[in-house]
C-alpha cells in the first residue's frame, strides 16, 4: 500500500476572460493601497494597463524584470519598492516578472498579486530563483507565493505561437517531474495527467489559431495545474539541468526546458515506469520521451541546444555544474550519461 502526505496551501485563483478587471477588487480584498506594478520592458504596455486599472492603489510601474532574476535587477527593484513605500506588488507577465515579485517578497515581505500572461506556472509556487556570479540558485519560502493569481486567457492572445509552444513545454516539464518525484501524491498525479492532456490538445490549436478562446483557456487551465504540481513536489534532473543551462549560460528559460525535457525523461524512464505510463497515456503515444520530442517538433519549437545559443565547448562545464551537488532523482545522476544527454540535446537527436 502506498503512503504519502499531501499538503495544499491556500491560494486564491480568479479565472476567466476579462478577469484582469478584477485587479482593483483583489487589491482591496488584500488591503493593499500602494501596489508596485512589475513587468518586463517588452510588456510595459500591459503594466501600464494594470497601472490605470489600479488608479490610486498603484505606487508606480517598474518595467525592468529580466530573465533568471539577476541579483542586481532584484536589488534595484527592492530599492524602488522601498522608495515608493509600496505595500505589495502586482506582477503582470510570465515567469520572469513573477520571479522578480518573489525576489522583492523574499527581502521585503511584500505580498503580491500575479497576473500570468504565459504558461510558466511559477505563479502557483513558493519557489524562487536568483542568478549571481553566473550561477542560478533556487529556494523555497512561503512568503514569496502570490496571495492571488488572476488567470485572464485573453492576455495570452498576443503571445507569439513559438513562445506559446515553448511556454507550454516548460509547464509540461513541471508535470513530468512531479509524476516521478519521491513526494508525489495521487492528487498531484491527477493534476499532472490532466495538465498534460490539456496541453497536448490545446497547443496545436493555438499554433494554428493564436486567438482561439477555448484553446487559450484550456492552456491557461493546464498551466495552473502544472504550477500546483511543481509546487507540491521536489524537482529532479530536468529542472536542475535547465537552471544550470539557463542561469550559467544565459539561455532562454522556456526554450531550454523544451529542448531538455525529452532527454531528461528518457534518462529517467527505466527508473520511473509508472510515471512514463501516465505521461504516454496523457499524450496518447506509446513512449513518453519520444512523445514529448515529437510534440515539440510538431509545434515548431526548438529541439537542439545549438539552435538556442548553447556553445558545444560549454557542454563539459555544464555537465560539471549539474553534477556538483547531489539532488533527488529517480536514477542516480552520473557525469558520463549526463554528458551524453547534453550531447544528444545539443545536436537535436531524438531521446535515447
Amino acid at each position: 500500500m502506498r503512503t504519502f502526505i499531501h499538503d495544499q496551501p491556500a491560494l486564491r485563483v480568479v479565472f476567466g476572460d476579462g478577469r484582469l478587471a478584477d485587479l482593483p477588487a483583489e487589491a482591496d480584498r488584500l488591503g493593499l493601497k500602494r501596489l508596485l506594478v512589475l513587468s518586463t520592458p517588452e510588456q510595459k504596455e500591459a503594466g501600464e494597463t494594470a497601472l490605470r486599472l489600479l488608479g490610486s492603489r498603484a505606487a508606480g510601474l517598474h518595467a525592468q524584470a529580466r530573465m533568471h532574476v539577476p541579483i542586481e535587477i532584484a536589488e534595484t527593484a527592492r530599492a524602488e519598492a522601498t522608495r515608493l513605500q509600496a505595500d505589495g506588488t502586482a506582477a503582470i507577465g510570465g515567469g520572469t516578472t513573477t520571479g522578480l515579485a518573489k525576489a522583492i517578497a523574499l527581502e521585503l515581505d511584500l505580498p503580491s498579486i500575479a497576473v500570468p500572461t504565459t504558461y510558466a506556472g511559477s505563479e502557483m509556487t513558493s519557489i524562487y530563483g536568483l542568478t549571481a556570479d553566473g550561477e542560478k540558485k533556487t529556494g523555497r519560502a512561503e512568503k514569496v507565493r502570490p496571495k492571488t493569481v488572476i488567470y485572464d486567457p485573453t492576455l495570452t492572445y498576443g503571445m507569439p505561437p513559438r513562445l506559446s509552444a515553448t511556454s507550454g513545454m516548460n509547464a509540461l516539464a513541471h508535470c513530468v517531474e512531479s509524476l516521478y518525484a519521491a513526494d508525489t501524491t495521487p492528487i498531484i498525479q491527477l493534476y499532472a495527467a490532466d495538465s498534460i492532456r490539456a496541453f497536448a490538445r490545446s497547443l496545436p490549436v493555438i499554433l494554428r489559431e493564436p486567438t482561439n478562446a477555448a484553446a487559450r483557456a484550456d492552456a491557461h487551465y493546464a498551466a495552473w495545474l502544472a504550477g500546483i504540481a511543481l509546487d507540491r513536489t521536489v524537482m529532479g534532473l530536468h529542472h536542475k539541468l535547465c537552471h544550470t543551462l539557463g542561469g550559467s549560460f544565459d539561455l532562454p528559460h522556456a526554450d531550454v526546458h523544451t529542448v531538455i525535457l525529452p532527454h531528461a525523461t528518457a534518462y529517467n524512464s527505466a527508473a520511473a515506469p509508472e510515471a512514463m505510463r501516465i505521461i504516454a497515456a496523457a499524450l496518447g503515444v506509446e513512449d513518453a520521451a519520444r512523445g514529448l520530442y515529437d510534440l515539440a517538433k510538431k509545434l515548431g519549437a526548438p529541439v537542439s541546444l545549438a539552435e538556442i545559443g548553447m556553445k558545444e565547448a560549454d557542454l563539459d562545464r555544464a555537465a560539471d555544474l549539474a553534477t556538483r551537488t547531489p539532488y533527488p532523482n529517480p536514477r542516480p545522476v552520473e557525469r558520463a550519461p549526463l554528458r551524453q544527454l547534453l550531447d544528444d540535446a545539443y545536436h537535436g537527436r531524438p531521446p535515447r
